[in-house]
C-alpha cells in the first residue's frame, strides 16, 4: 500500500522560521547545564579509572605470583605429577623358570590355565543344551550342571585351573555366557617322581618345599618395571614402549638329579617297603668326587600338582630333616679314624667273646653271637660290636671326640635343600666323663644324624678322604645348554689320607664278597658295602622294642671309588628284617641302573 501524498509532503516540507528559532533556543537553554554537570563529574571519573588500574595491576601481580609459583616454585613437582597421570608403570608377568634334570627332562614348568565362569543369564541356548555340551568337557554330570544354571544367573565357577588343551575345547563351542580368564599355574610333568627334591609352589606362586622354596631367587626371573604413556582415556600408547619390551630370557634351573636313576630307586624302594610293610624309606646316590646328588628318593611321597591333598609332613624331606642313629653303617668311619691315628693297623686282630663290660654296662653283639679271634675286615663283615668297642678303646676319648666333630657331628650338613637339621652329639664333658659314650658311638649309637649327612661322611671314604658338599643345583642354563650361572660350593675338606680310605674301602669289599652284604653283589664289579640294623631311640630314652632302621651303604667301583649309594627302610615288619635282607637288594638294583646310565666298565681285576 502506498503512503498518503499529503503525509509525505508534511514530513518533507521545510520548517518555518519560528520553528527554527525555537529549536535554537532549546539548544542554548540545555547546553550550559550539560557543560556544568560534566565539569562536576570529571574527578569521579579519574578516581574510578585509578581504581580500575589498581585492580588490574594487583590482578597482574597476583597472576604473576601464581605463575611463578606454578612454573618455578612448584614446577618440578607438578611436572612429575602430570607425568605420573600420563604414564603407567607396568611389570609384565613372567613365568617362573623351568626346573630340569641333568638330562634336560622337565621337572617343573609354568603353563597357562583358565578360570572358567558361567553366566546363564547370557546364554543364547537353553540351560539344558549348554549343560549337555559342557558336561563331558568339565567332567561333571549334566543334571548337576543344569541345576546350577537354573539356581544361579551369573558367576558360576566351573574350574579354577583348567588346562589350556581343555579350555580350547570350550572355545571351540562358541557359546555365549562363558567367561575364561587366563593365568599361569605351576605344573610338574613327572608328578611325584622328584617331589621330595623339587617341592611345590602355592596359589600365591611362592615356593613351599624343595628347591622351589630354597632356590626362590633363582627361579623367579628378574623383570624391571617399564613406564608407558597413555592417552586421556587411559589407553596405552605402544608406540612409546622402550626398545626390547617385552623381553624374557630362557634360562632354566638345572638339577644334578637323573630322573632315570630316580625312577629305578623309587621302584626298588617301593617293592621292598610293600614286601615288609615298612613305615617309610629312602635312597640317596651321590657322586663323591663333587658331591652332586644323582638320586634322592623317599617314600611315601606326594603329587605336587595336588599338594593340597597331601599330608603336610611329607613336604619336609626326611632324609635332610629327620635324625636317626646310623648303627653299623657308621663302623667303617670309626675304623678310618683309628687307622688315621695309628692306634690300629689293617692286620690287627681282636678277640670277640660275644660280650664286653664297659663301666656298669654289658655290651653284646646282635643275637648274642661271638666270633672269636677276628681281624678288622672280619669285624666289618660280621658287624661285631665287641670288636669295634675294643678298637675305639685304643683312642683317647678327647681325641675321638675331636674326630667326630671334624666329621661334622653336632652340625648341620651344608646343602642347597631346605629344612636341614643339625646332627646331635653329646657334650664333650659328658662324652669324656662316661666310658659308655665312646663305646656305644663305636657301633653307631648314642648320637644321631640325617641320612644325607651319613652319605656325605661315607663320601670321604670314596674320594680319597675329602668331605664334600652334597648338592642338587647344577646351575642356570639356556635352551642351547650354555651355562650362565653355577653356585659357589665350599671347597672339600681333607679328613682322611687316601691310603687310609683305600684300606677301609677294601675291607668293606669283603662285607659284600664274604659277609652280610652278599645280596648287593653284581657280577663283574667290585663293590664295597656295609649293612646296618639300627634300633630306634625312644623319645623318653632307651630304644623302642622291635623297631629298627635297616640300611645298606655301598661304594663303587672299589678300584676307583666314586659313587655312594645309601638305601634305608624304616620300621620294616615281619621276620628276617635286617639291612642285608631288606635294604641291600634295593642298593643292588640302583647300582645296576647306575652302571648302565653312567656306563661304568666292569672291574679289570676281580678279587678271588
Amino acid at each position: 500500500m502506498q503512503k498518503s501524498p499529503s503525509r509525505r509532503r508534511f514530513r518533507n516540507s521545510p520548517k518555518t522560521e519560528s520553528q527554527k528559532r525555537g529549536r535554537q533556543r532549546t539548544r542554548r537553554r540545555f547546553l550550559p547545564a550539560f557543560t556544568l554537570n560534566s565539569e562536576r563529574k570529571t574527578p569521579n571519573l579519574k578516581y574510578r579509572l585509578l581504581i580500575v588500574w589498581a585492580v588490574l595491576i594487583f590482578a597482574g601481580l597476583g597472576l604473576s605470583l601464581k605463575l611463578y609459583s606454578l612454573q618455578i616454585a612448584q614446577g618440578p613437582k607438578l611436572k612429575e605429577k602430570a607425568r605420573n597421570q600420563q604414564m603407567v608403570n607396568l611389570r609384565p608377568f613372567v613365568p617362573r623358570r623351568q626346573v630340569i634334570d641333568r638330562n634336560r627332562t622337565v621337572l617343573a614348568i609354568d603353563r597357562p590355565v583358565y578360570t572358567v565362569y558361567a553366566h546363564p543369564k547370557l546364554f543364547s541356548k537353553s540351560n539344558q543344551k549348554v549343560a549337555e555340551l559342557l558336561a563331558p568337557i568339565v567332567d561333571k554330570d549334566v543334571t548337576e550342571l543344569k541345576n546350577k544354571f537354573d539356581n544361579k544367573k551369573s558367576g558360576i565357577l566351573l574350574s579354577s585351573a583348567m588346562p589350556e588343551e581343555i579350555a580350547n575345547q570350550i572355545f571351540a563351542l562358541r557359546l555365549n555366557g562363558l567367561e575364561l580368564i587366563q593365568k599361569y599355574s605351576r605344573f610338574y610333568p613327572q608328578q611325584d617322581l622328584v617331589a621330595e627334591v623339587v617341592g611345590y609352589v602355592n596359589l600365591d606362586r611362592r615356593g613351599q618345599a624343595g628347591v622351589e622354596y630354597s632356590q626362590e631367587k633363582l627361579l623367579e626371573r628378574s623383570v624391571q618395571a617399564v613406564r608407558l604413556s597413555r592417552t586421556g582415556n587411559g589407553s596405552l600408547m605402544p608406540d612409546y614402549a622402550p626398545d626390547g619390551f617385552p623381553h624374557s630370557e630362557d634360562l632354566q634351573l638345572q638339577l644334578t638329579i637323573d630322573s632315570r636313576l630316580q625312577r629305578v630307586a623309587r621302584a626298588a624302594l617301593k617293592e621292598q617297603m610293600d614286601k615288609y610293610s615298612a613305615k617309610r624309606g629312602a635312597v640317596i646316590v651321590m657322586d663323591a668326587w663333587d658331591g652332586s646328588l644323582l638320586a634322592l628318593a623317599s617314600l611315601p611321597s606326594y603329587n605336587p600338582n595336588e599338594y593340597s591333598k597331601a599330608d603336610i609332613s611329607l613336604f619336609k624331606n626326611w632324609t635332610v630333616a629327620d635324625l636317626y642313629e646310623p648303627g653299623s653303617t657308621f663302623k667303617p668311619l670309626n675304623v678310618a679314624i683309628a687307622l688315621e691315628n695309628g692306634v690300629i693297623t689293617a692286620n690287627d686282630t681282636f678277640n670277640d667273646s660275644g660280650s664286653i663290660q664297659v663301666g656298669d654296662r654289658t655290651i653284646k653283639n646282635a643275637e648274642n653271637k661271638s666270633y672269636g679271634r677276628i681281624n678288622i675286615a672280619q669285624i666289618l663283615q660280621h658287624s661285631s660290636n665287641i670288636g669295634m668297642v675294643q678298637i675305639i678303646q685304643r683312642l683317647q676319648p678327647s681325641v675321638y671326640y675331636g674326630w667326630l666333630e671334624k666329621l661334622g657331628l653336632g652340625q648341620a650338613v651344608s646343602t642347597d635343600l631346605p629344612f636341614i637339621v643339625a646332627s646331635q652329639l653329646k657334650s664333650q664333658e659328658k662324652f669324656i666323663a662316661s666310658p659308655i659314650e665312646p663305646a656305644t658311638t663305636s657301633f653307631g649309637q648314642g648320637f644321631s644324624l640325617t641320612p644325607l649327612q651319613l652319605v656325605q661322611m661315607q663320601g670321604a671314604l670314596a674320594n680319597g678322604g675329602k668331605l664334600v658338599t652334597p648338592h642338587v643345583i647344577k646351575g642356570l642354563v639356556d635352551s642351547k645348554n650354555q651355562v650362565h650361572y653355577t653356585p659357589t660350593i665350599p671347597e672339600p675338606r681333607q679328613i682322611f689320607s687316601p691310603i687310609t680310605t683305600q684300606q677301609v674301602v677294601e675291607m668293606m669289599e669283603t662285607v659284600v664278597d664274604e659277609g652280610s652284604g652278599k645280596a648287593s653283589q653284581i657280577p663283574g664289579y667290585r663293590i664295597a658295602g656295609k649293612t646296618g640294623t639300627a634300633q630306634i631311640a625312644g623319645r623318653s630314652g632307651g630304644y623302642v622294642s622291635g623297631a629298627y632302621v635297616t640300611s645298606f651303604l655301598g661304594i663303587m667301583p672299589v678300584e676307583a671309588p666314586r659313587y655312594v649309594v645309601l638305601a634305608l627302610v624304616d620300621e620294616p615288619r615281619g621276620v628276617n628284617i635286617y639291612g642285608s635282607t631288606v635294604a641291600a637288594p634295593i642298593a643292588k638294583a640302583v647300582m645296576e641302573a647306575l652302571i648302565t646310565i653312567e656306563q661304568i666298565p666292569p672291574s679289570q681285576a676281580m678279587r678271588q
